[in-house]
């Protein structure tokens, strides 16, 4: 019996030293934590721009009303909306019968007026000889002095009929120039300044046998190449705008399409209601698929750095109420903790700006670590997608 208790004994003390040791082992495993899984790229050295996209409108760069000089029944409208349209061609004519009247009126006058200035003219020469016959006759005697005056008296009378007939004649023939005028103005043509010879037809105004008068608009004509767009800026971006900045322009007519352009001017003064300024840029059109009205995003490029440190923007953590970013140390094991300061940013990419910039940054697991963190990695190519 006493044997027996001592086995018993025995065997209890190697189960309580057996569990005591494992105990030992667990906790010693619990205080090492493992490795904490990460993904890095590399710290990207090159150039990065800052973009800026401002909304807008397109504008026809140039577009005028054609408005007859003259009043008168529509009789004809030669073109319609849409229609390309020549430098000084005919676009809509107007009922000239009243204006042809005109001209046939004006040109009997100028032939009244040519007879009445040969008449004068005529008896011009008739008093010039009768001038000569009383000379002739003062000087034998015969005649008296009362009658080489009364001569003298109706050649001044009939030279100065011969030049009111001539002015008669002048005018007449001005009166003509006019009719003739008015009669073109009943051919109503699209002409512009421009060294630019077709336009497009924007609007249309007016329908054949209307009565119209002077001076009413009868049709829209624009200049579709090049466009011109129109956005508005804030103090904010104003000063990084300059003319003869390149611009991409993207409009939803063309989804996923750029149209290049540039800024041809930039207004001097700021809007008083809006606190904006009015830009312009210059859009070449030569296909005309473009068209004014439509909505536009223009994108600038306001600023640009050549060499600069880029990390995806994933990188940048904040901790202690500053920003920075880890970096995979040299054994690739353990992880830094990197105070940065942002630049430019530009889509999924920053500039970044410290000390000890260079490797890999780490883009995925930075709330598992801390300065001098173990780490297990995974390398991913800047760019690729994560998983």
């Amino acid at each position: 019996m006493r044997s027996r208790g001592v086995q018993f004994t025995f065997l209890m003390l190697i189960l309580a030293a057996g569990i005591t040791g494992c105990t030992d082992q667990q906790a010693g495993r619990s205080s090492e934590r493992p490795p904490a899984p990460v993904e890095t790229v590399p710290i990207e050295s090159g150039s990065i721009r800052a973009l800026r996209t401002f909304g807008g409108a397109l504008e026809a760069r140039a577009s005028f009303f054609v408005s007859p000089k003259i009043g008168g029944r529509l009789e004809a409208m030669l073109v319609d909306i849409g229609d390309p349209v020549e430098r000084g061609a005919v676009v809509a004519r107007l009922d000239d019968a009243e204006y042809l009247q005109d001209v046939a009126q004006s040109e009997a006058d100028l032939l009244v007026a040519k007879a009445n200035l040969a008449e004068a003219v005529s008896a011009l020469e008739i008093a010039k000889r009768s001038m000569e016959r009383s000379e002739t006759l003062s000087k034998r005697g015969v005649a008296s002095e009362a009658e080489l005056d009364s001569a003298r008296s109706m050649l001044l009378a009939r030279e100065s009929g011969v030049a009111v007939q001539q002015a008669q004649v002048i005018r007449a023939e001005a009166s003509v120039e006019a009719a003739k005028i008015r009669l073109g103005y009943a051919s109503v043509e699209a002409l512009w300044a421009d060294n630019d010879s077709t336009r497009v037809v924007a609007e249309r105004f007016e329908d054949e046998g209307q009565t119209v008068s002077a001076n009413t608009p009868l049709l829209q004509i624009v200049d579709l190449d090049p466009l011109a767009g129109v956005f508005f800026v804030t103090e904010k971006d104003y000063g990084n705008l300059k003319a003869g900045q390149r611009v991409d322009v993207q409009t939803d007519a063309y989804p996923g399409e750029v149209f290049t352009g540039q800024i041809e001017r930039i207004a001097p003064v700021f809007r008083q209601n809006s606190r904006q300024a009015r830009v312009e840029i210059t859009v070449p059109n030569s296909d005309l698929r473009l068209k004014p009205g439509m909505f536009i995003r223009a994108q600038v490029e306001v600023q640009r750095v050549e060499e600069a440190s880029i990390v995806p923007i994933e990188s940048i953590v904040t901790r202690s109420d500053e920003q920075g970013l880890f970096i995979l140390a040299a054994d690739r094991q353990h992880v830094l903790w990197r105070p940065v300061t942002l630049g430019i940013r530009d889509g999924d990419r920053v500039q970044v700006s410290g000390e000890g910039l260079d490797g890999e940054v780490i883009t995925l697991g930075q709330q598992l670590i801390e300065d001098g963190s173990a780490v297990a990695v995974h390398t991913r190519t800047a760019g690729e997608d994560v998983r």
